[in-house]
């Protein structure tokens, strides 16, 4: 879990200053919710990694995340949610 916080906080150093310019949330499917759910385009700086039948690790690192100041909460998704996801918010982005 460590590993993925220390990549995810890599990413959004590389992208911007403050954690609040970041959404981070959890999906069953990545890229539909980025794509569709949330308006990324692929100019728009994203990150998201997997935990295989491991839904209480990705709500684990959102709530470290949204903890630190990022936007998005917790309680989404259901028992089939393995994905954790952040994209840095831009105009066109949905939160």
């Amino acid at each position: 879990m460590q590993t993925v916080i220390t990549e995810f906080e890599r990413f959004m150093g590389l992208n911007g200053r403050y954690y609040s310019e970041f959404y981070v949330g959890i999906a069953k499917d990545p890229n539909d919710r980025l794509i569709n759910g949330h308006g990324v385009t692929s100019s728009v700086p994203n990150i998201y990694w997997t935990a295989p039948l491991q839904t209480e690790i990705v709500r684990a690192i959102e709530k470290y995340f949204v903890n630190k100041g990022t936007r998005g909460g917790p309680g989404g998704g259901d028992t089939n949610t393995c994905y954790i996801y952040a994209y840095k918010i831009s105009p066109g982005t949905r939160e």
